[in-house]
Parts: C-alpha cells; sequence; structure tokens
C-alpha cells in the first residue's frame, strides 16, 4: 500500500504543478514553443540525443564492468534507448531504468549487480550535474538566483550531512563485520568506490558525464531558441541547470512537472518572462522525448525477433508495465 500512495503520490504531484502553470500563465505558453519546432529542430535534437545517450550507455558500460559484469557498447546504446523512451513515454520516469536494470542483471544472472550498475550511473549523472550547478552559481553569482542559492547550499548540507551519516553508520557496520546488513554495506561501499572512483574507470565516468550533462545544456539552448527566449548562452545556462536539477525531483509525469515549474519561475525571476519559460520547458521536454524515439524502434525490433524466434518478448510486460500496474492490483 506505501509503494502504491508513493507512485500515484508522484503522478499526481507532477499533474498539479502542471495544473497551476496553466491556470496561472494560461494554454498559449504550452503551444506558442511547440508551433515554432520544425523538421530541423527535431533533426538537431535528434542528433544531440545520439550522443548523450551513447556517452550514457558507455558511463553504463565503464560501471559493470567495473562490478564484474559484461555489456557490449552496442547492446547497452541499444538498451539506453529503449529506456529513455519508456521513461519519457511511461508515468513516473524511472520505468525504462528499472527495465534497463532488471533485464541486464537477469542476463548477467546478477540481479542485484545489475541493478545496484544502473543505480550507480545514474549517481554518476547527478553528481556530475550538482557539481555543475554548484559551480555555476558560484562563478556567475546573480541576485535571481540568490534564493536558488540558499535552497541548493541548504541542500547540499543536508546532503553532506546525510552522507557523512551515511559513512559513520558503513563504518560501524564494517567494524561489527558479522550481520547480513553490514555486508550489504560493505558490498555497497566496496562497489561505488571501485566502480565510480577507482582509477581504471572514474576519468571515463567523468568525461562521459560531462558530455552528457553538455548535450542536455546544448538541448535546452536549442528549445531556448525555439522558443523565442533572445538572452545570450551565458544568461541561460544557470537556469538551464536549475531546470535540470528540477527533473531529479521524484514528482513528474514522465518527466513532466518540476522541470517546467522551476524554469516559469527562473526565466520570470530574471526578467524574461514566466511564460517564456515555460515555453522553453515544454519545447525541451518535446524534444527530448522525440530524441528518445529510436528507443521504439528497439522495442519493436526486438518484439519481431522474438516472434521470429517463435518466442514471444514478454519482457516489457513483466519487467516495466506490471510495475506500472501494481498500485492499481494493490489499491
Amino acid at each position: 500500500m506505501k509503494r502504491s500512495l508513493w507512485a500515484w503520490l508522484r503522478i499526481l504531484g507532477g499533474l498539479a504543478i502542471l495544473a497551476v502553470l496553466v491556470w496561472h500563465l494560461g494554454s498559449r505558453a504550452f503551444l506558442d514553443g511547440l508551433r515554432r519546432i520544425d523538421a530541423g529542430t527535431l533533426s538537431a535534437a535528434l542528433g544531440i540525443g545520439l550522443l548523450t545517450t551513447v556517452f550514457s550507455a558507455w558511463r553504463w558500460c565503464l560501471v559493470a564492468r567495473a562490478l564484474g559484469l559484461r555489456l557490449p557498447l552496442g547492446r547497452a546504446v541499444a538498451d539506453y534507448y529503449r529506456a529513455l523512451f519508456l521513461n519519457a513515454a511511461l508515468p513516473g520516469g524511472v520505468l525504462g531504468d528499472v527495465h534497463r536494470a532488471v533485464r541486464h542483471g537477469r542476463s548477467a544472472r546478477d540481479l542485484g549487480r545489475g541493478v545496484r550498475a544502473v543505480v550507480l550511473e545514474r549517481t554518476a549523472g547527478q553528481l556530475v550535474l550538482g557539481m555543475a550547478g554548484a559551480a555555476v552559481l558560484l562563478v556567475r553569482p546573480s541576485p535571481v538566483l540568490a534564493p536558488a542559492g540558499r535552497f541548493l547550499g541548504g541542500l547540499g548540507a543536508l546532503i553532506a550531512v546525510a552522507v557523512a551519516g551515511g559513512l559513520v553508520v558503513g563504518v560501524a557496520c564494517w567494524s561489527r563485520g558479522a550481520s547480513r546488513g553490514a555486508r550489504a554495506v560493505r558490498t555497497a561501499l566496496t562497489e561505488a568506490r571501485r566502480a565510480l572512483f577507482a582509477r581504471g574507470s572514474w576519468p571515463g565516468v567523468a568525461l562521459s558525464s560531462v558530455v552528457v550533462l553538455a548535450g542536455y545544456l546544448g538541448m535546452f539552448l536549442l528549445a531556448a531558441r525555439v522558443a523565442g527566449v533572445g538572452a545570450p548562452p551565458s544568461e541561460l545556462v544557470p537556469l538551464a541547470v536549475l531546470a535540470l536539477l528540477a527533473m531529479a525531483l521524484p514528482l513528474n509525469v514522465g518527466g513532466w512537472g518540476p522541470r517546467e515549474g522551476v524554469a516559469a519561475w527562473a526565466f520570470g525571476a530574471a526578467g524574461l518572462g514566466a511564460a517564456q519559460g515555460l515555453a522553453t520547458a515544454v519545447v525541451y521536454g518535446v524534444l527530448a522525448f522525440a530524441a528518445s524515439l529510436p528507443g521504439a524502434g528497439v522495442l519493436v525490433v526486438r518484439w519481431a525477433a522474438g516472434l521470429r524466434g517463435g518466442r514471444p518478448q514478454i519482457e516489457l510486460e513483466e519487467g516495466v508495465l506490471a510495475e506500472q500496474a501494481a498500485p492499481q492490483r494493490r489499491t
């Protein structure tokens, strides 16, 4: 019941944010940017999506191999595309990653390690995004971003306290050593160090994360230009970082909700107009969805291959749609 309630709260939270934005800014802010999207813009989005997906998949390969799991880059790219499409097409925004983790874990015959590889891979991206956000706010101080800076500073302090507490608990469990919980903590800490901070893995993980972040920022700047925003990139990048950070909040519908709310607030505070911020975020969401469409092709090709092999592919229903339907069955 708790999982069911949380799943519905996440979806309703994202819908509530969008409803408030429409109420305050009107539906025109949603439609203005969409009218300006053309074939050239979609082609650029697909190109940026290819870049970010390949480097994200490479990061996943590095993390998985550091944990002792085999993951060829070609397969990782295909699976990552499929996960991006499912994240964008299904409520919650993470079901594609769940499916990616479970499928890889089952194929490697180590479900737990496969799931942890995906968690660590996504964590690496969020760490780089968080550090980039802090750097942008420090290098480019602005009265407009001062409230965001205080918020991120407080959030960073809470995260630091939580990490410190986790390390204390981890060290204590390490010293006791016998219990199942202690072994789990030791395993998690060891795998995180090996996958993200070891000499053989961290340069590639850091490089891929930086390239992926640059691609996301490029997509946001493209969306801003399509929406008619004339501000220079130096002014838009801090706003883009805030919008990308908001996407990590677990209150969304396929990624929609907090991103649009934060973009509207940030653009309004910067004097660019809340409606322009909302239009930019909406265009970004559409371009990101378009960039994930090759994942739909991966789904169709693998489903057809399963049929030709005489074994209908039911992984999607078992691994993803079952997760989505679980809250309805439990209520």
